[in-house]
């Protein structure tokens, strides 16, 4: 992924008003991040602890996202491995991610949701630079590039659903 700067992302969020994009807490010190190891840049909103933002260049276009997550787990059942980059996280680490539809669907307060990996490093999962504190990925016949080419499929279909 190319790097992004402050406006690339405040400009490419669909999901939410310019307004609120502009007060979005954006990852600090974006010029030091691994960006060729970044299939879509993750981040938690240090500001509004259930909620984070990834932002995703595709077809020549940067995308930007705000996602929900419940902020407690009691009483809630939840996945053990992520269904972007498929890393297993037993007992936590993998949240349901819902975004608001772009358009009118989402002022109607449509949403799709998705189990992701809660801190949206599975970039760095997937090419063994970050491993989760338990748990791991399964060892699999797919090259890296394939499992590249999965992830970001996965999450284009997840971003796609945003439209509909």
């Amino acid at each position: 992924m190319k790097a992004l700067t402050e406006s690339d992302i405040r400009d490419s969020f669909i999901n939410c008003s310019k307004g609120e994009a502009k007060r979005l807490s954006l990852p600090r010190e974006l010029d030091r991040l691994p960006w060729e190891e970044l299939d879509f840049l993750g981040w938690r909103d240090p500001g509004a602890p259930d909620r984070s933002c990834l932002a995703v260049e595709r077809q020549g276009r940067v995308m930007a996202v705000t996602l929900r997550f419940p902020s407690s787990r009691r009483g809630s059942p939840h996945r053990s491995m992520c269904s972007l980059c498929l890393t297993i996280h037993p007992g936590g680490g993998v949240s349901l991610m819902t975004a608001r539809k772009a358009g009118a669907a989402g002022r109607e307060g449509n949403s799709v949701g998705l189990y992701m990996c809660t801190d949206l490093a599975c970039s760095l999962y997937v090419r063994g630079r970050k491993v989760p504190e338990r748990g791991g990925r399964f060892e699999e016949s797919l090259t890296l590039e394939e499992q590249i080419t999965r992830t970001t499929g996965n999450l284009y279909a997840f971003l796609d659903k945003l439209y509909t």
